[in-house]
């Protein structure tokens, strides 16, 4: 962490933003730490909002307007799963989740799954897939690293974490094995497939989920959640969270595994007048959310049509 101390209450922190190491501004107020992000318009939001809750939204609010150094105009956070009735007055709006309820692996497998999942599963095991979990040694980041340079293109979209070599694989994925059960797909003693699940308190979180082009076949994908859905039973963790839920091929995977739309309040929370304006005009989402979702999705199958292009 690079400190930027002295006449303001404003430090600079190391995180990844498009899978490339970036110092982004940071302030910590009323126990919290908050990122601000933006030029035009800065909106600050907890550094780690999977894994944190806001606490005391009022004293955070106070806080930003009294700290040095420190120019926001909107301040947005929301609540965890399974908290989805507003708890707070200010100006709400809804955002979608895919969360799983996790009781047993047995109810898991037997009741909340689609059938052709069950018997993927089924068929990956007989054909010799093993999903164990393991710990983050060399053979683990240098499977990682293998499955990272298979393709420079994955979902339609040019990938992150193509061309990166071990060493750099290492070191960025290191930061939070302190809070990770790493899971690994295995064929024939080779790895196929990673998870980094995350302990989250209330839920586990799939931080990262990836497999090899090479074997999509043996679904090791599927293979990895059940084996999530296992370790979330075995911590009493009551919910496994895949993220945000989408209107795409990945949501139909989140379906077939038993994955629930769930809805959360996130708060937005002006503190300034270019704040006010930007909510009044619904720009507090950033650009993306101010074109209608019909032209997300042909934009996305533009941009999936070019990166394939480009990829052959």
């Amino acid at each position: 962490m690079a400190a930027a101390k002295g006449e303001t209450d404003l430090f600079l922190k190391e995180t990844l933003v498009g899978g490339k190491p970036t110092n982004v501004r940071c302030v910590t107020v009323a126990g919290k730490t908050l990122v601000i992000q933006g030029r035009g318009l800065k909106v600050a939001r907890l550094e780690d909002e999977w894994y944190d809750d806001i606490g005391d939204p009022g004293g955070v609010v106070s806080g930003l307007r009294e700290t040095r150094g420190v120019s926001v105009d909107l301040l947005t956070f929301w609540q965890r799963v399974p908290d989805s009735h507003p708890l707070y007055s200010y100006h709400h709006e809804w955002e979608d989740i895919a969360a799983l309820p996790v009781s047993t692996y047995e109810y898991w497998i037997g009741k909340q799954i689609r059938p052709r999942v069950r018997n993927q599963i089924r068929k990956a095991e007989r054909e010799g897939l093993i999903v164990r979990e393991t710990t983050y040694d060399e053979a683990f980041i240098q499977g990682m690293t293998s499955i990272f340079n298979e393709s420079p293109v994955r979902q339609g979209r040019r990938f992150w974490h193509y061309g990166k070599d071990f060493e750099t694989v290492k070191c960025q994925f290191s930061r939070f094995v302190y809070r990770e059960h790493m899971v690994g797909a295995y064929l024939d003693g080779e790895m196929v497939g990673f998870m980094m699940l995350g302990n989250a308190g209330r839920y586990g979180v799939t931080g990262q989920i990836m497999s090899s082009l090479r074997h999509r076949n043996k679904t090791p994908n599927n293979a990895m959640v059940a084996k999530a859905v296992e370790i979330c039973a075995a911590n009493s963790l009551p919910y496994l969270v895949y993220f945000y839920w989408t209107e795409d091929s990945l949501a139909e995977f989140k379906r077939r595994c038993g994955f629930e739309k769930v809805r959360v309040p996130r708060y937005y929370v002006p503190l300034t007048w270019r704040g006010e304006l930007a909510l009044q005009m619904g720009a507090h989402r950033g650009l993306r959310s101010i074109f209608p979702s019909s032209v997300r999705r042909t934009l996305k199958l533009a941009r999936a049509s070019w990166y394939e292009r480009q990829s052959t």
